[in-house]
């Protein structure tokens, strides 16, 4: 269920969510910051949707800033109590989860795409 970034997402995803992305990274690392700290997980996972969707809490929405989509904030083990990743894919997971620090990983929920993605946080100048 996970791969690396997806040639499907290219060109229809990751121009919009790039665009969203660059606006509200700062306030997306920080909360991935504050889950690894406060030892609730060291994978936090960002589920972003157009519409509102049930998996985590929403942390920004779309009603309140001029965003495409909603984000919402999670870890992995919700992911596995809901059987959206298999616990005997755990493992697997983890290896491909990239370092927190530099990258976000969203869980990108869409009609025709549903897929972890990871995207570079911006370099701050």
């Amino acid at each position: 269920m996970y791969h690396e970034n997806d040639p499907e997402l290219n060109g229809k995803y990751l121009g919009t969510i790039t665009k969203d992305f660059v606006k509200i990274a700062d306030t997306i690392k920080e909360a991935a910051y504050q889950i690894r700290s406060k030892k609730f997980s060291d994978y936090p996972i960002f589920p972003i949707c157009r519409t509102l969707q049930p998996i985590g809490q929403l942390l920004i929405g779309n009603k309140d800033k001029p965003l495409e989509w909603n984000y919402y904030i999670t870890y992995i083990d919700e992911f596995v109590q809901r059987k959206l990743v298999d616990s005997e894919m755990l493992d697997e997971f983890k290896k491909t989860y990239k370092d927190p620090d530099e990258y976000c990983c969203l869980f990108v929920i869409d009609e025709e795409f549903t897929n972890f993605v990871f995207i570079p946080y911006p370099n701050e100048e």
